[in-house]
């Protein structure tokens, strides 16, 4: 197995252009935000990259497909998760696919009358049943408006090409949070068990242990147990995995091309607190 790791350093506002390329792929991580690299043209999809917003707002290039990986909100509040979901409506993308984080608390039945986790304040259990509501309403769907948790959905490009796509938005305990659990646990192996064979783009809010997750402490800290998934000979040919969570390891991975995946699989950690540039990742259909 055989990764590169790049992080950006230097603000969108003086970026150049810096780009990836490969047959079937090319990945952008450095860009002038206000003049976005070209679509490559019919035969390709441009996946935007974007995680960990905490219900701020950030310059979006526009692209066939929007991917958000998790920590819609600032603090899982109702009204915090209400300027997210108002600000993704307005952006262009024809399809956006969106899911939870460890933040988004409001989101989690955990919390919910009855649930396993205490409740903030904040949060009342009318304000888990509305935000459970709204992720799902009729609104966010005429706005193209996915959302996923532990779901599998699809997508057809312009091409015909139809990408498998899978959310979860679970990660290993850190603090109180939502949709968390034991690290090296049979919860974390039963929750990735559950990715289909057949993902083709996969959305995880945490990291894998040792791809773009190297924390401020110098610590690997995203999972092991979703790395050991994703070596799984029925996850070869996922072509696109995005995550976020540990902000200051925003970056891309490429692997090697396998014979099992010749297109090689890139992996995105999107987090965009600490670098507010989307990371575009266009592939070949």
């Amino acid at each position: 197995m055989s990764y590169k790791c790049s992080r950006i350093h230097h603000p969108p506002a003086i970026a150049m252009t810096r780009a990836q390329q490969f047959q079937t792929a090319v990945v952008y991580d450095s860009y002038d935000i206000t003049h976005p690299p070209r679509h490559p043209g019919s035969g390709w999809t441009r996946f935007v990259c974007i995680s960990d917003t905490h219900s701020h707002i950030f310059a979006v290039p526009p692209g066939d497909v929007l991917l958000h990986s998790g920590d819609l909100s600032m603090n899982g509040a109702l009204d915090k998760l209400q300027v997210t979901l108002d600000w993704l409506k307005t952006l262009p993308h024809p399809a956006k696919f969106i899911m939870a984080g460890n933040h988004d608390r409001s989101l989690d039945t955990n919390y919910a009358d009855g649930g396993t986790l205490p409740r903030p304040d904040y949060i009342k259990p009318k304000h888990i049943i509305a935000a459970r509501q709204l992720v799902r309403s009729k609104a966010l769907r005429k706005a193209g408006i996915v959302y996923l948790e532990h779901e599998v959905t699809t997508y057809t490009a312009q091409s015909g090409k139809t990408y498998t796509i899978y959310g979860s938005p679970a990660a290993p305990f850190y603090s109180i949070g939502a949709f968390q659990y034991e690290a090296d646990s049979e919860a974390a192996k039963a929750i990735y068990d559950r990715i289909p064979a057949s993902t083709d783009i996969l959305m995880t809010h945490t990291p894998p242990k040792n791809i773009c997750d190297l924390s401020r402490k110098n610590i690997h800290a995203g999972c092991s147990v979703l790395a050991e998934r994703l070596e799984h000979p029925d996850l070869q040919t996922c072509r696109l995995h995005i995550f976020g969570h540990i902000h200051e390891a925003r970056g891309v991975a490429v692997r090697e091309p396998t014979p099992e995946n010749p297109s090689r699989r890139i992996s995105v950690n999107a987090a965009l607190p600490n670098m507010p540039l989307p990371i575009i990742v266009d592939l070949k259909d």
